[in-house]
C-alpha cells in the first residue's frame, strides 16, 4: 500500500450532511450503538456490459484507517447550532470499530451482489457511506471502461492518457490506478508512477515541434537527447509528406549511428487507419519494420475495434477522455443500503421495497460465493447466502435458480466454490494486506480469463447469474409479503 499521497489526508468530513444529523439523532434516541449491517452493491453494469471490475479497496482502507474528528471539525459542528454537547463529546472520542468485508480489487463483479459489507455500531456504519461510494464507484467505473478498451485492443498495448480531461486531480491519479488494474500498460500521469509504480510513458507534444525552426530540427533535437527511447510525433504539419520522411531521416542520421533502434512514431489526428497503413509501408521500406506506430485522438473501444477491422497498422493506443471519464456512461450506480439490524440471538433482516423492482434490496447479513467449473476453470454463477448458513460444500452437487424466474433451475456439479468477500477490518483494525498493484493487475487478468466469451461481448452479453440460497430467497419473499408486496413483484 502506498503511503505518500493519501496517507495523511483526513477525509472524515467527506460525508453527506444528513449522515451527521442522523448520527446526532441516533445518539439522542439511544440507537447509536445498535449493531447493523450495510451492503455496498450496484444494480446495473455501465454501457449494458456483462460485468464490472472492482477497484478502490486500497483507498477505502486508507480512509477507514484515518477516521478521526479534529478540533476544527468539532468547532464546525458546534457552530451549526443543531448539534448538542453529547454529540460533540462523541466526535472527540470517536474510534472506528466496525468489521468490514470486501471483494478484492481486480475481481469481476455483477449486479446486486455485495461488494463491500460493513458491520458495526449504527453511527459508524452510516457515517462511511459517502466516502465508500465515491471511492468504489469511481475507480470501479474507470476500471470497467478501461478493460473494455484493453479487450478491444487485443494484444496491442493501451496507455492511459486522460489526466487533462479528468474531473479533478484525484480523478486523474486514481483513474490512472484503476486503468492499470484493468490492463492498461502505463499512463502519461507522472504522479501515478511515483505513488503506485505505474509505468509513466510519454514523448512530446505538438508544441515541441512548433518551437523549432523546422520539423526536422525538432525531431533531431529530441533524438539527440533520447536516442535510446526515440518516439516522434509526426502529425504536426503533414503526416505523410513531412512527418514520416523527417522521422526516417532522423532515425538514419542520429539514432542508428549511435547504436540504437528507434522506438516509434505517434499519429494524433487524421484518418488513423489510412495514415497508419501508409506510414507502416514507408517505415518498412526504410528498414524500420520494428518501429511501432502509436495512435491517439479521442479513442474508445468501438473506434479501436473498427480501426483494427479496417486493417490499421497500429501497435499502441493512447486513450484519454473516453477512458478517464467513462464518457459513454460516466456514472457507476453503486448504492449503500441497510440490510440487517442486530437483536438478541441474531440479525433482524431489513429490506428496501420500491415500485421499481430493481430497487428492491436483498436483506440479511450475507456471504458471497463464486462457483468455478472443475473442467475448464470458468465461472458458472455467483451464490449469495446468509452468514448463518453452513459454508458451501463443493464436494456436493448444488441446485441454483434464477431469483427473478424461479422455474429456471440448474444443478451444478464438479465445481469449486470460492468465497469472494474477504475480511479487511476486524473491530476497526485492518487485517488485510493490500497486494502490490502489479499483482492486482495480474490477478485481474487471471480472473477475466475465468469468464466465458459470451460474457465479454460489448453488445448483448450473456447475463451472468447471481443466485440466492433458498433460505435467503424465502426470507426476501416473506418480507415482501409482510410489507404488503407479493412474490410476483419479484418477476
Amino acid at each position: 500500500m502506498t503511503e505518500g499521497l493519501y496517507q495523511e489526508r483526513n477525509l472524515t468530513m467527506l460525508a453527506d450532511f444528513y449522515e451527521f444529523t442522523m448520527a446526532n439523532g441516533y445518539l439522542e434516541s439511544g440507537a447509536g450503538d445498535c449493531d447493523v449491517v450495510f451492503d455496498l452493491f450496484f444494480r446495473r453494469v455501465p454501457e449494458a456490459g456483462g460485468f464490472a471490475i472492482c477497484a478502490g479497496l486500497e483507498q477505502v482502507i486508507q480512509y477507514l484507517q484515518n477516521l478521526r474528528f479534529t478540533e476544527e471539525d468539532i468547532a464546525y459542528f458546534q457552530g451549526r447550532g443543531c448539534f448538542g454537547e453529547k454529540f460533540l463529546r462523541y466526535l472527540r472520542d470517536f474510534r472506528f470499530t466496525c468489521d468490514v468485508w470486501a471483494i478484492p480489487e481486480g475481481t469481476p463483479i455483477f449486479p446486486n451482489e455485495p461488494v463491500v459489507t460493513v458491520k458495526g455500531p449504527l453511527i459508524q456504519a452510516q457515517l462511511v457511506e459517502t466516502m465508500l461510494l465515491t471511492t468504489v464507484n469511481f475507480e470501479t467505473l474507470v476500471a470497467t471502461k478501461a478493460n473494455r478498451i484493453v479487450r478491444a485492443a487485443g494484444e496491442r498495448a493501451v496507455v492511459e492518457f486522460g489526466s487533462r480531461r479528468a474531473q479533478g486531480y484525484d480523478a486523474a491519479i486514481l483513474g490512472a490506478r484503476a486503468a492499470y488494474i484493468a490492463g492498461c500498460a502505463g499512463t502519461a500521469n507522472t504522479i501515478a508512477d511515483r505513488e503506485f509504480g505505474i509505468p509513466a510513458l510519454g514523448t512530446m507534444a505538438h508544441s515541441w515541434v512548433q518551437v523549432f525552426p523546422t520539423e526536422y530540427d525538432a525531431f533531431r533535437a529530441y533524438a539527440e537527447t533520447y536516442p535510446d527511447n526515440c518516439t516522434l510525433l509526426i502529425d504536426t504539419y503533414n503526416t505523410l509528406k513531412s512527418g514520416i520522411p523527417n522521422a526516417i531521416r532522423v532515425f538514419d542520421e542520429v539514432v542508428v549511428p549511435r547504436g540504437y533502434r528507434p522506438k516509434g512514431v505517434r499519429i494524433d489526428s487524421g484518418d488513423l487507419a489510412y495514415l497508419s497503413k501508409k506510414a507502416r509501408k514507408m517505415l518498412d521500406e526504410a528498414g524500420y519494420s520494428d518501429v511501432q506506430i502509436m495512435a491517439s485522438n479521442s479513442l474508445d473501444e468501438y473506434i479501436i475495434r473498427d480501426l483494427l477491422l479496417q486493417g490499421a497498422k497500429l501497435d499502441i493506443f493512447g486513450v484519454g477522455e473516453n477512458l478517464i471519464t467513462s464518457k459513454a456512461e460516466p456514472v457507476f450506480g453503486g448504492v449503500y443500503k441497510l440490510c440487517a439490524v442486530g437483536q438478541p440471538g441474531g440479525w433482524a433482516p431489513r429490506i428496501k421495497i420500491s415500485e421499481t423492482v430493481e430497487k428492491i434490496t436483498t436483506p440479511g447479513f450475507k456471504r458471497l460465493w463464486r462457483f468455478y467449473s472443475r473442467e475448464n476453470g470458468k465461472a458458472l454463477a455467483d451464490y449469495i447466502a446468509l452468514r448463518e448458513e453452513p459454508p458451501v460444500d463443493d464436494s456436493q452437487d448444488i441446485t441454483i435458480f434464477d431469483p427473478h424466474a424461479v422455474w429456471k433451475r440448474k444443478t451444478v456439479y464438479s465445481y469449486t466454490a470460492r468465497e469472494l468477500l474477504v475480511q479487511v477490518f476486524d473491530k476497526g483494525r485492518c487485517c488485510y494486506q493490500c497486494p502490490p498493484l502489479s499483482e492486482v493487475r495480474d490477478y485481474c487478468k487471471a480472473q477475466l480469463d475465468t469468464l466465458w466469451d459470451e460474457s465479454l461481448r460489448f453488445e448483448y452479453p450473456h447475463r451472468y447469474y447471481v443466485d440466492l440460497s433458498p433460505k435467503l430467497w424465502q426470507m426476501k419473499q416473506d418480507l415482501l409479503v409482510k410489507a404488503g408486496g407479493s412474490a410476483s413483484k419479484e418477476g
